[in-house]
């Protein structure tokens, strides 16, 4: 069984047909990429998987469970975690304190604890900064651990959105353009740290990126779109020698 499935999946806003009878599989411990043009589809179905929206048609399910069935506060529970193309951190906190937010699913206390800062709730405090210094060891993160966001380099606050979602301690990891905007040498570095996160941490990943030289170096499989669609499925090399793809990206006379 796969870890996440999506069947005959359809979104239209109005009379635009955003995903297309779409179907993909992603295995455990794989690193599975999605690519196509601009406006293909690519982030609505990171969207759909997150519950941002409803599918007109079709199914999508994490794990056996159907995730059609839960709300999209309730997809972190599952161990889902996702970043965003455009950062969406908290500028006015740390980078600990943005970390922390990623540690929200694992927590068990109530409100009442939480004010009167129980036992309980320093035990699980402790364990929570463990988890979080594990993330900024991994990520190299210590120079900016105290740091506040609005301040940092955007190529940090990529990183640090990286680590919120690793704290997670998530199964599956969605990364929405996770070399956007970042220079050759932090490329570089991001993919080394996608290697990593399936190689050392068990994550399966899930990615829609633009940069093939990144998808070519991590990626087991690549999922190309067009208007929503299905073009091709395989191997980087398979789909970036894919007719069909050549064309969408550079038009019918490139092929």
């Amino acid at each position: 069984m796969s870890l996440l499935e999506i069947k005959n999946a359809t979104l239209k806003f109005g009379g635009v047909v955003a995903v297309n009878d779409l179907s993909f599989s992603v295995e455990e411990g794989e690193v599975y990429a999605i690519v196509g043009p601009n406006g293909a589809g690519k982030s609505t179905v990171f969207n759909l998987i997150s519950r941002f929206y409803d599918p007109y048609s079709g199914s999508i399910s994490f794990d056996g469970a159907n995730l059609l069935d839960r709300h999209a506060d309730a997809v972190a529970d599952l161990g889902i975690a996702r970043t965003f193309q455009n950062i969406e951190l908290f500028d006015h906190a740390t980078v600990l304190q943005n970390l922390l937010v990623g540690r929200h699913r694992h927590r068990k206390s109530n409100m009442i604890q939480e004010l009167l800062f129980t036992p309980r709730v320093r035990r699980e405090e402790h364990v929570h900064r463990e988890a979080v210094e594990r993330v900024i060891d991994f990520l190299d993160l210590q120079p900016y651990r105290n740091k506040m966001i609005a301040g940092l380099p955007y190529g940090v606050r990529k990183v640090v959105e990286l680590g919120r979602a690793l704290a997670s301690d998530p199964r599956l990891l969605l990364l929405d353009e996770p070399a956007s905007g970042l220079s050759v040498e932090e490329t570089q570095d991001m993919r080394w740290w996608i290697d990593d996160i399936r190689k050392q941490m068990g994550i399966t990943v899930l990615m829609v990126e633009h940069d093939m030289g990144l998808v070519s170096g991590v990626s087991d499989r690549v999922l190309a779109l067009a208007d929503g669609a299905k073009l091709a499925e395989g191997t980087p090399a398979e789909v970036q020698a894919d007719p069909a793809v050549i064309a969408a990206y550079l038009g019918t006379g490139a092929v």
